[in-house]
């Protein structure tokens, strides 16, 4: 402030007024405030001298304009940032830049606990089961197109179960006569023995191992005596009247032909071929 004779722009008589300079001339503060003063970049009014002025990278602002663009706090006195030209808090600007939750679509502020999957983050509590809805936090879960599930919640809806013990196969099993099994489920019905990747038959709607099915259900051969098992050498059977033969073992009693798909006499418990019967 100094003294003046006349303002630059209305040349009222400034001597005993206050007024400004500017570039050198005296302006009242009526005039500066009409035609000097910056305008203020929130209000866009002119900010006069009585005012505290606040400025920012060639930007104006009164110290009550001053404030965050997002929650509106007053920062002539707090620390801020920019972006996009707008002046934010630290706090907001942190919320600006963080990642957004795939739950709720709030911001994923620093330091707080979250969950990246698939290029997506989640709160903490907001990665849920798509099911149960709990948050599945560090327990395990499974994918089913864009949806996660709890292991429990998978399990119930889409897995296997196992037509023994009615529970979910979560992995490997049996898959016989188009019905699930757990490998630890599908045993022997005689000895519990597990039958996954062995040999076994079916009896009357059990399961059995090889040597159970030999020793308590397969018949015995009339001829040799051994079970008549289907597997091997002993496919092909023959019955008659009761009795059954391995068809390598229906042999004439007397010359021993071979007689599958051949006449024969019976004579008694023995089988002969139709020479030896006329003998």
């Amino acid at each position: 402030m100094a003294e003046s004779s006349n303002c630059f722009y209305c040349r009222e008589d400034l001597g005993g007024k206050r007024f400004v300079r500017n570039e050198g001339r005296p302006v009242c503060v009526r005039c500066h405030t009409k035609f000097c003063a910056n305008s203020c970049a929130e209000c866009h009014r002119p900010i006069p001298v009585e005012s505290k002025e606040l400025s920012h990278k060639g930007r104006y602002w009164h110290e009550e304009c001053f404030r965050c663009t997002k929650c509106y706090k007053p920062l002539a006195k707090e620390p801020f940032s920019t972006k996009d030209d707008r002046i934010m808090c630290g706090k907001c600007c942190s919320r600006e830049d963080a990642p957004r939750c795939h739950g709720c679509y709030k911001a994923i502020l620093a330091g707080t606990e979250s969950v990246e999957y698939k290029g997506n983050s989640w709160h903490d509590e907001c990665f849920t089961c798509f099911n149960c809805k709990r948050p599945i936090g560090s327990l395990s879960f499974l994918s089913k197109g864009s949806d996660v599930y709890c292991s429990p919640c998978h399990d119930k809806k889409f897995a296997k179960h196992c037509v023994c013990c009615k529970k979910a196969i979560t992995s490997g099993g049996v898959n016989y006569q188009d019905q699930p099994w757990h490998s630890h489920c599908f045993v022997c019905s005689s000895c519990s023995k597990p039958l996954a990747g062995t040999s076994f038959t079916n009896h009357q709607d059990q399961v059995f191992c090889v040597d159970c099915y030999k020793s308590s259900v397969a018949k015995k051969c009339s001829g040799c005596q051994n079970p008549i098992t289907g597997f091997g050498k002993g496919v092909n059977v023959v019955n008659y009247e009761g009795s059954s033969w391995h068809e390598y073992c229906f042999n004439c009693k007397r010359c021993s032909l071979s007689l599958s798909n051949k006449r024969f006499v019976a004579n008694g418990k023995d089988i002969l071929c139709a020479d030896c019967s006329n003998k």
